[in-house]
């Protein structure tokens, strides 16, 4: 079976980003074997794009991208490993690393055997992201589409393109875990907190729920995130008057993806359950501060909102939250990903 390598670095929430290109280098190279060369934590043995993409055969299998590359040992074994391949095709799927990497990761897989390289960002346009008039960031998947503009056009607008293919054992994981809600409609959160600057603060969670269980009373609240997150999980459901749950670190993310294409709504901060929601067309609000450019990293698509201020995440109030949660679950029509700039606040 011939085999295309593609070249791409990062966590769950730049994989779920990249999610259309996926799509598309399946559609431009079928029959093919699709290797994905990227990072793979040292805790793991698995990277997270391999474990989000692989189950839904938009891969087949990754290679690992080492932290030590500069080692000339490193670098013969990866070298070796791509050549054994086979492929002399490549996908460069990149975020922007800088001119000077991206040339020497250029010279690098000339050196592996690559004739043909796909996605390289050779122009400035290309590696950055355009910044309108307003001073507002093309979103990161917007400007992963233009790199590939090789292989055809992607179309954004296009849910089949934002698929993860869950299988239906994820999809029946996802429904066991919620059983002890019973029948009632809940939402999601993500407090995350593992970068400080986007950590909205446990007071503020606090006050947005006490606001949301006064207006939606009988809602049932769900949080997801890592394990570490679980004794915040327990704080933040102990205030919680109707039912809830946590499931931090106690499913897979596919399987977290399963439970949130249930919810009502999401709310979280830059991150990887934040995107996975908006994958599984959940409307969801990103909370943003100054960690993040405008729009470059908000929820892509119609029916979800971003609250961003550039003063930094705490500087967000509990209200603009809420406001934006009554605008998401009352499914209000929501301008696409235009935000509206207000000073150094902006809200999609």
């Amino acid at each position: 079976m011939p085999a295309v390598v593609i070249y791409r670095l990062g966590s769950l929430g730049d994989t779920c980003v990249a999610l259309p290109c996926f799509h598309k280098i399946e559609q431009a190279f079928p029959g093919h074997e699709r290797v994905v060369l990227t990072n793979i934590p040292v805790s793991s043995k698995a990277a997270a794009l391999e474990v989000i993409l692989g189950p839904g055969k938009l891969i087949d299998r990754a290679i690992n991208y080492p932290a030590n590359l500069r080692s000339l040992s490193a670098f013969r074994r990866l070298r070796s490993e791509l050549r054994a391949t086979g492929s002399r095709t490549l996908i460069y799927l990149s975020a922007n690393r800088g001119w000077w990497r991206m040339a020497r990761d250029l010279v690098f897989f000339r050196l592996c055997g690559f004739t043909k390289i796909v996605g390289a960002p050779v122009t400035l346009d290309l590696l950055r992201n355009r910044i309108d008039a307003d001073g507002v960031w093309e979103p990161e998947a917007e400007r992963l589409a233009r790199t590939l503009v090789e292989l055809g056009p992607i179309d954004l607008t296009d849910r089949r393109m934002w698929d993860l293919r869950l299988t239906e054992e994820e999809r029946h994981v996802g429904k066991q875990a919620l059983v002890s809600l019973g029948e009632a409609p809940f939402f999601a959160i993500n407090m995350g907190g593992k970068v400080a600057p986007k950590d909205w603060g446990e007071q503020n969670w606090l006050a947005l729920l006490d606001e949301l269980s006064e207006k939606m009373p009988s809602i049932a609240l769900v949080i997801v995130g890592a394990a570490e997150d679980a004794e915040r999980a327990e704080r933040m459901l102990s205030r919680w008057p109707a039912k809830g749950l946590h499931l931090c670190g106690k499913v897979s993310p596919r399987e977290c993806a399963a439970v949130l294409s249930d919810a009502e709504f999401f709310i979280g901060h830059d991150s990887g359950p934040l995107h996975l929601a908006a994958v599984t067309q959940t409307p969801s609000i990103g909370l943003f501060g100054n960690y993040n450019y405008p729009r470059k990293w908000h929820p892509y698509g119609e029916g979800h909102r971003a609250v961003h201020d550039m003063q930094g995440i705490a500087a967000i109030r509990v209200p603009e939250v809420f406001s934006a949660v009554s605008h998401v679950a009352k499914q209000e029509p929501v301008a696409k990903q235009e935000p509206c700039m207000n000073g150094d606040r902006a809200l999609a």
